[in-house]
């Protein structure tokens, strides 16, 4: 007498397939920032006329920026925790303060290139000696700007979709991957700051 085989079930829900998905992605483009930090790191280390990052940079400007992203995961922990407890409408309030602040973090980044450009920080040359500081500069911190951006836009898309009443404290998921990466970037940006700009 034959038993029955019962089909084995998937340990990974949906909602667990969109957190892997993320952290598959999280964790390549870690490897690239990595990668990024890594040959700044060996760039500078092998140049004899590196400036002092504090004599060219706006570290003051960079440390209120730094605030801002600090103070946009809290408003992102803030507003899963909302929905988690059926609050849609404070989720979307503190939903929109995590995009004004990645909204304001660009606008002092575009300010900060705008005046370290017209002070001739360049990608191919500046006054403070060896050209790759610009060239690093930039992709480092255009990289990381290009991920706020579609931060800001992945946020706003997540609010505006909150309002047809899409996320519930059954169904936060989405809000929650989305957390994911905003505190990814966050987190890259303290290294950044740190590795770039203050060591």
């Amino acid at each position: 007498m034959h038993h029955a085989v019962e089909p084995a079930e998937s340990p990974l829900t949906p909602e667990s397939w969109g957190k892997l998905g993320m952290w598959v992605f999280l964790a390549g483009d870690a490897m690239s920032f990595g990668a990024l930090l890594a040959g700044y790191g060996a760039i500078r280390a092998g140049s004899v006329d590196w400036p002092a990052p504090s004599q060219v940079l706006g570290i003051s400007l960079t440390a209120i920026m730094t605030f801002l992203l600090i103070c946009s995961s809290v408003t992102m922990v803030k507003a899963l925790s909302a929905i988690k407890h059926g609050d849609a409408r404070r989720m979307r309030k503190f939903l929109s303060l995590t995009v004004l602040g990645g909204v304001l973090f660009l606008g002092m980044q575009a300010y900060e290139w705008t005046h370290l450009i017209h002070g001739g920080l360049h990608f191919t040359s500046n006054p403070y000696g060896n050209y790759l500081f610009g060239t690093t500069f930039f992709a480092i911190t255009g990289f990381h700007g290009m991920h706020v951006t579609g931060g800001v836009i992945y946020l706003s898309l997540i609010t505006l979709n909150s309002m047809r009443k899409q996320y519930t404290a059954a169904n936060f998921n989405g809000v929650e991957i989305a957390g994911l990466y905003w505190h990814f970037v966050d987190l890259v940006w303290i290294l950044v700051f740190t590795f770039v700009y203050l060591i």
